[in-house]
C-alpha cells in the first residue's frame, strides 16, 4: 500500500519553475511500481500528467510535454516533478500515486500549485 506525502507547491508567476516531491511510504516494493503525478484543477477531473516506470521510462501528457520532468529516487522512495515554464493552466492540486492507481493505494493531501499570469 502506497501512502504518499506531497510537497513543494506554492504560488508562482507564469514562467517560473517549481520542484514537487512525493515521499511514498508504506511499501517495500516502491522501486517496482510505476509512479505518476496527477493533478486536479478546480471543477475538473483528476488527470495523469507524468509517469515513470521502474526502469525510469517516462511519459507525459501533451499539455506538459517539454516543460515538466518526472524523476525518482528509489533509495528514498521519492518521486519528483520538475515544473518549468509554468503556465496559469497548470494551476491545480498535484498528487502522486501508482500508475494505474491500485484500489488500496491512498491519495495524499496533495500540494497546491497556483500560477498567476
Amino acid at each position: 500500500q502506497v501512502q504518499p506525502v506531497e510537497s513543494g507547491g506554492g504560488l508562482v508567476q507564469a514562467g517560473d519553475s517549481l520542484r514537487l516531491s512525493c515521499a511514498a511510504s508504506g511499501t517495500l516494493l516502491f522501486s517496482m511500481n510505476t509512479m505518476g503525478w496527477y493533478r486536479q484543477a478546480p471543477g475538473k477531473q483528476r488527470e495523469l500528467v507524468a509517469s515513470i516506470t521502474s526502469s525510469e521510462t517516462s511519459n507525459y501528457a501533451d499539455s506538459v510535454k517539454g516543460r515538466f520532468t518526472i524523476s525518482r529516487d528509489n533509495a528514498k522512495n521519492t518521486v519528483y516533478l520538475q515544473m518549468n515554464s509554468i503556465k496559469p493552466e497548470d494551476t491545480a492540486i498535484y498528487y502522486c500515486n501508482t500508475v494505474p492507481r491500485r484500489p488500496w493505494d491512498s491519495w495524499g493531501q496533495g500540494t497546491q500549485v497556483t500560477v498567476s499570469s
